[in-house]
C-alpha cells in the first residue's frame, strides 16, 4: 500500500492550498473589497451587497452536503475539476453583471460547486495522514488564509488600475489558470493492486449522527462570529477616510499570520488534541473580535490585525481536526460537508448581520458585538463537548 504522508501526499496537500487560497479567497471574503465600489456605482445599501457574499456562502453549505455525498462516491479528481472550473467561469461573468440578482446568483452557483473544493479535499487529506493529520490539515488551510488576505489585496489593486469589473475578469482568468491544472493532481491513496486503501482508525468516541449535531452548532456560532472581521473590516477601516488599498493591506497583514496560526493550531492539535486546541483558538476569536471598534488609526489596525489573525486563524484548523476525529472515514466527506455547510451559513448570517446593522446605525458596534456574543455560546457549545467526549472515552478504556 502506498504509504500516507508519502511525496504524493505533501504534493496533494499543496496543491489543495493553493486551490483553496484561490477558491475560499473569492467565496468567503474576497468580496470585501468591492462593497465600496458597487455602493458608488448602483447605490445599492451594504445589507444587500453583503448578501451577494451571503448568498455564495449559502451555496457552499448546501453544495457542501451535495458535493460531500459525492465525494464518498465518485473519483475526487472529478469532483475537484467540477469545482475549479465553475468558480472560475462565475468569477468572470460577474464582470458583466448590473443586476443584485445576476451578482446573487453567480456567486451561489459557485458555492454550490466550490463546497467540492473543500469538505472533500480535506477529506482526502484525512485519507493520506491517518497519523499526525492536523499539522497536514493545518498546512492546505493556510493555503486559505493566504488566499482570504492575498485575494482582497490583489483585488483592491485590480480595481484601482481595472475597475471593478476588470478586476473580476482578470480573477476568473487566473483562477481557471491555476486551479483546473492542480484539481487534475487529487487523487486518493491506492493499494498495490489499484484499490483505493483502506484507513484504519480507532472508532468515533461517540456517535456520529451525535457528533454532526454538536459541531454544527458550534461550528454555526463560531463562523457567525469569524465572518464579521472577513467581510466588513475593510469598510470599516474606510469609514475612517482611509484608501481602500491601505485597508486591505491591514487584512492582509491579518491572514498573513493567519497562515502561521493555522499550522501551529494544526500541529497543537496533534499535541493536546482536537477539541482543545479549538476551544483555545475560540477563546483568542471571541475574546478579541469587538475590539476592532475601539481602533482609531491605520498604526493601531496593522498593529492588532495580526495579533487577532493568530489566533482566530485555529479555529478553522481545529474545526475540520475534530470532524475528522469523531466521524467515521468512509462517511467522512458527506459528514464533514454537513459540519460545514452549518459553518458556510453562519459565514452567511454574521456577515449579513453586520452589515444590516451598519444600515440601521450607521455603525459597526452592534454587528461586531454580536459576533462576540455568537462565539461566547459557542464556547460553550464546545466545552460541554470536550466534557461528553471525555466522559465516553473514559468508559471505553
Amino acid at each position: 500500500m502506498t504509504m500516507p504522508g508519502s511525496r504524493q501526499g505533501w504534493v496533494i496537500v499543496g496543491a489543495v492550498a493553493v486551490i483553496l487560497a484561490i477558491a475560499m479567497g473569492q467565496l468567503v471574503n474576497g468580496l470585501s473589497v468591492f462593497f465600496v465600489p458597487l455602493e458608488a456605482e448602483f447605490g445599492w445599501p451594504r445589507g444587500a451587497i453583503a448578501l451577494i457574499n451571503s448568498a455564495g456562502l449559502a451555496g457552499l453549505a448546501i453544495g457542501g452536503v451535495a458535493m460531500g455525498a459525492v465525494a464518498d462516491r465518485t473519483p475526487i479528481r472529478h469532483v475537484a475539476l467540477a469545482g475549479t472550473a465553475v468558480v472560475g467561469l462565475c468569477v468572470m461573468a460577474a464582470a458583466g453583471a448590473s443586476g443584485l440578482w445576476q451578482f446573487y446568483l453567480l456567486f451561489f452557483v459557485a458555492g454550490v460547486f466550490g463546497a467540492g473544493l473543500f469538505a472533500p479535499l480535506f477529506a482526502l487529506i484525512g485519507g493520506w495522514f491517518p497519523a499526525g493529520a492536523g499539522l497536514a490539515i493545518g498546512i492546505a488551510s493556510a493555503g486559505q488564509a493566504a488566499g482570504q488576505g492575498g485575494v482582497p489585496f490583489v483585488a483592491a489593486w485590480l480595481i484601482e488600475a481595472l475597475g471593478w469589473r476588470g478586476a473580476f475578469l482578470a480573477l476568473g482568468v487566473v483562477s481557471l489558470a491555476v486551479m483546473v491544472p492542480l484539481a487534475l493532481l487529487m487523487r486518493a491513496p491506492q493499494r498495490a493492486d489499484g484499490g483505493v486503501a483502506a484507513r484504519v482508525e480507532p472508532p468515533p468516541p461517540i456517535p456520529p449522527r451525535l457528533a454532526v449535531a454538536w459541531l454544527s452548532a458550534a461550528t454555526l456560532l463560531c463562523c457567525a462570529c469569524m465572518s464579521v472581521p472577513l467581510m466588513h473590516l475593510v469598510p470599516l477601516i474606510q469609514g475612517l477616510c482611509i484608501a481602500g488599498t491601505e485597508a486591505s493591506g491591514v487584512l492582509f497583514a491579518m491572514l498573513m499570520a493567519a497562515i502561521l496560526g493555522r499550522v501551529a493550531f494544526g500541529k497543537l492539535a496533534d499535541l493536546i488534541g482536537p477539541i482543545p486546541a479549538y476551544m483555545t483558538a475560540s477563546l483568542w476569536q471571541t475574546s478579541a473580535v469587538f475590539a476592532f471598534t475601539q481602533l482609531t488609526d491605520l498604526g493601531q489596525f496593522y498593529l492588532f490585525a495580526p495579533i487577532y489573525g493568530f489566533g482566530y486563524a485555529g479555529v478553522m484548523t481545529t474545526v475540520l481536526v475534530t470532524a475528522r476525529m469523531l466521524t467515521p472515514s468512509a462517511q467522512r466527506a458527506t459528514l464533514m460537508g454537513v459540519i460545514l455547510a452549518f459553518a458556510w451559513l453562519g459565514h452567511a448570517v454574521g456577515g449579513f448581520q453586520a452589515g444590516l446593522f451598519f444600515d440601521l446605525t450607521g455603525s459597526y458596534t452592534l454587528g461586531f458585538g454580536a459576533a462576540a456574543l455568537a462565539g461566547v455560546v459557542n464556547l460553550a457549545l464546545v466545552g460541554l463537548l470536550f466534557v461528553r467526549v471525555r466522559q465516553r472515552q473514559a468508559a471505553m478504556a
